[in-house]
Formats: structure tokens, sequence, C-alpha cells
């Protein structure tokens, strides 16, 4: 087995153990189907100016799940379309207060078969 098989294998094992860091993630497509999987989100309502180093208002969220999975459900890769009905993604903070995100961006990582969705806050749950 190669490095990058290895690496892929790795990823999979990562984002779908349930003793490790990943948790439940949820993805709804536009047509409603839920796709229940496990992977890493991040949640932060205060970004860094790049420029200053100071805190600025704003959310930033993404969510890193196994690329063979999201594929397989039919997630588009790139910029999504905002005049289409969007993908959803859901999970639960560190406090288990659920949240609810839209796919602004889905980045595929064929190396490490990671795809990893910027998301932006779509409603409360």
């Amino acid at each position: 087995m190669g490095l990058r098989e290895q690496a892929r294998q790795d990823a999979h094992a990562i984002l779908n153990d349930p003793a490790g860091f990943s948790w439940p993630v949820s993805v709804v497509n536009p047509e409603g189907a839920i796709l229940a999987l496990r992977g890493l989100s991040n949640d932060v309502e205060q970004t860094i100016d790049p420029d200053t180093g100071l805190a600025v208002s704003g959310r930033r969220a993404s969510v890193a799940l196994h690329l063979d999975d999201v594929e397989a459900f039919g997630m588009p890769i790139g910029v999504q379309d905002p005049a289409s009905k969007p993908w959803v993604v859901r999970f639960d903070d560190i406090l288990c207060h659920a949240h609810e995100f839209k796919v602004r961006k889905a980045y595929p990582d064929r190396t490490l078969g990671i795809m990893t969705c910027e998301l932006e806050t779509y409603r409360s749950v």
C-alpha cells in the first residue's frame, strides 16, 4: 500500500472513530435527504484581523468530512449557487446546542480524501 492510500485510510478512520476526535454531523441535500456521518467541525464567533491582529466581529464555521461519503451522496464541489436551495450541515457544539449551517463552498482534498466545507449561518435549531 502506498503512502497516499494509507493517508486516505487514516483520514477515514479518524473521521469515523466514535472514540476519537470526530462527532456526529448531518448533511441535508436540497431535496431533504439526510446523510448521518461523523466529521470534524469548527464554529468560531470572533476572528482575528490578519493586518492588525485584533479580534473583529464575525463568525467562521467549517466542517471536514470524508470525501467518499459526501461524493456518494452527491454534494457538489466548489462555490454553491446562491440562487438554488442550499445544502445544509447540522452539528452540536461543545455544550450540546444544535446548529445548522448552509454550505457556502465545498473543497475536496483528493490527497487525503477529505471534503472541507465553508459554512455560513442558516437558521437556529
